[in-house]
């Protein structure tokens, strides 16, 4: 179902359910503070990222929990891992097709995000 197909008011409890279970399923797959932040980061980039850089761009996170996330965005098909073979490796990182298919909900999210930030008179989400 496209999301312009689909009735808001819906009032159907097992449709509600279906989109309920949806939901929690889609947030369980980016839950996790750097989640969000890396597949911006790979969208801003428009290209592969090397591990390296990646980590530069991702402020704040240790090398142990960015290779934790990364390896849970692989697994859950929405990074791709393309690992080189020479001396020293080489290991790159770009969304996988179900990654660029976030889009439109990432440019929602920080949508919202600025929404939400004039809403509360210019805070940010964390204060």
């Amino acid at each position: 179902m496209r999301v312009t197909d689909r009735d808001w008011r819906c009032e159907d409890p097992k449709q509600q359910l279906v989109w309920a279970a949806a939901t929690s399923e889609a947030l369980r797959v980016l839950e996790g503070k750097w989640k969000i932040v890396i597949i911006v980061q790979l969208f801003a980039a428009k290209a592969p990222l090397r591990f390296s850089e990646l980590e530069r761009r991702v402020e704040g996170v240790n090398q142990k929990m960015l290779i934790q996330q990364l390896k849970e965005l692989e697994k859950d098909g929405i990074v791709t891992r393309t690992v080189y073979p020479q001396v020293p490796p080489r290991v790159d990182y770009a969304l996988s097709p179900m990654g660029l298919a976030l889009g439109p909900s990432v440019e929602a999210l920080i949508d919202w995000a600025f929404l939400r930030r004039e809403a509360t008179g210019g805070m940010p989400a964390d204060q």
